[in-house]
């Protein structure tokens, strides 16, 4: 199990090529703030892509004592004040606005 670093609150777990992917990292990076996000392509690991299989993107939240949370599926229509929203009320992010 890869621990997260201090800096490190969110992981996006998801695989080259992937459109749903990179519309989830499009819209986390438009958020202001930023949250700090970590890309992790499940396909550079066996034991992550047997774990996500075609389930991608996943986005995972650090633990308080160490590892890893997945956070229930993003809805891929939410996007800004909708989307910071529904990361606060996932425990993800504190603060974030569109």
């Amino acid at each position: 199990m890869i621990e997260p670093s201090p800096t490190e609150l969110l992981r996006l777990y998801s695989r080259q090529g992937c459109c749903l992917c990179e519309g989830l990292q499009e819209r986390l990076e438009a958020l202001v703030p930023q949250p700090p996000i970590a890309l992790v392509d499940i396909d550079r690991d066996p034991e992550l892509q047997h774990r996500y299989g075609l389930r991608v993107p996943v986005l995972a939240r650090a633990r308080e004592g160490g590892g890893w949370q997945d956070l229930p599926p993003v809805p891929p229509r939410l996007t800004g004040e909708r989307l910071a929203r529904w990361l606060e009320s996932n425990g993800a992010v504190t603060g974030a606005e569109p």
